[in-house]
């Protein structure tokens, strides 16, 4: 009966998410038609020869949109596990200090002068370093206690933040590129960056799923979880090495989006409910089609940067979330 409840909220999203696709492909200083779209995408997967709006299409708008797709979903993803694991309503993907790794990195890449290509690379190895770091802090033994993982993201977080407005200072002339990736850019995603990001989104959100229902069991409490056979530790350690993984891959190549991954997990939560196996595939969907509106509008509009666009969706939806919540 559940499951024939919740499928025709699913399929809608399922097309929402096609629709964004096909209106974020065609949309842009050169509009093309959604059935142009729907024959360049037909003629490129034939392998037939591209000429016209083709290129296009497949050159400079899909792989955008594409990236738009792996990311928004990534970060969902990584947003539901977290709040699952740490049973924190405001845990979201940039919870141990990925994000503030990933905008040092980038940064430093930026201020020396560094090729493009190598700012990702700068932003991943920093932002796996700061997770390493915030886990090491947190260790108790073989355990790593929720409070003591939150509180010391806390920490390196703010610290690697000092670090990167420093440098910012140092470096005013490259202060608005800095700023440009601390806000999210899908500007100058190619095919190239999409295969690079692909493995460590899969990989991550893949190992993400396999766990939800260990999650599930999780959310009965460590001792409940334990006594019905739940390695809680290791659980907790695989979670966040999963997520980190996949969400340091994204943001190095696009910047810090804000928002997605705290605000997606909690509307899956209201309308499809709380079990992992639905809670995580479905904000994949949701975050991916929500992340691929937000760009369409960024690229078409005043606003320029997708975190802007985010960061003014979610924060007053997640205002009415909490008075939501208080009234019930």
């Amino acid at each position: 009966m559940r499951a024939t409840r919740l499928l025709p909220r699913t399929l809608a999203l399922v097309a929402l998410l096609l629709l964004a696709v096909i209106l974020a492909t065609g949309l842009g200083s050169v509009p093309i038609a959604p059935a142009e779209v729907l024959g360049a995408l037909w003629r490129g997967l034939s392998a037939q020869p591209l000429a016209g709006n083709d290129v296009i299409v497949w050159q400079i708008r899909l792989p955008r949109v594409v990236m738009a797709v792996v990311v928004g979903a990534a970060l969902s993803v990584c947003g539901g596990a977290f709040q699952g694991v740490f049973r924190n309503p405001l845990a979201d993907p940039y919870l141990l200090g990925v994000a503030s790794g990933s905008a040092l990195g980038a940064t430093v890449a930026i201020v020396a002068g560094w090729p493009r290509t190598v700012i990702p690379l700068s932003a991943l190895v920093l932002s796996v370093l700061a997770v390493t770091v915030t886990l090491a802090l947190a260790r108790e033994g073989r355990r790593f206690p929720p409070t003591r993982l939150i509180l010391a993201g806390v920490v390196v977080g703010s610290v690697l933040s000092a670090a990167t407005t420093f440098l910012i200072l140092r470096g005013e002339d490259r202060a608005r590129q800095v700023l440009a990736y601390t806000l999210g850019d899908l500007g100058f995603s190619g095919w190239r960056d999409v295969a690079t990001v692909l493995p460590y989104a899969g990989l991550g959100c893949g190992v993400l799923m396999l766990l939800s229902r260990a999650l599930d069991t999780l959310q009965l409490g460590d001792l409940t979880a334990r006594s019905l056979g739940v390695p809680v530790e290791r659980l907790r350690l695989l979670v966040v090495v999963a997520a980190s993984v996949a969400t340091a891959g994204a943001v190095a190549y696009v910047g810090v989006i804000g928002f997605v991954g705290l605000i997606v997990p909690h509307v899956v939560r209201l309308a499809w409910g709380a079990e992992h196996r639905v809670l995580l595939p479905v904000s994949a969907l949701l975050g991916a089609a929500l992340l691929v509106g937000a760009d369409l509008l960024a690229r078409t509009t005043v606003f320029s940067q997708v975190g802007i666009v985010t960061t003014l969706l979610g924060g007053p939806f997640f205002l009415y979330l909490l008075r939501r919540g208080r009234h019930d």
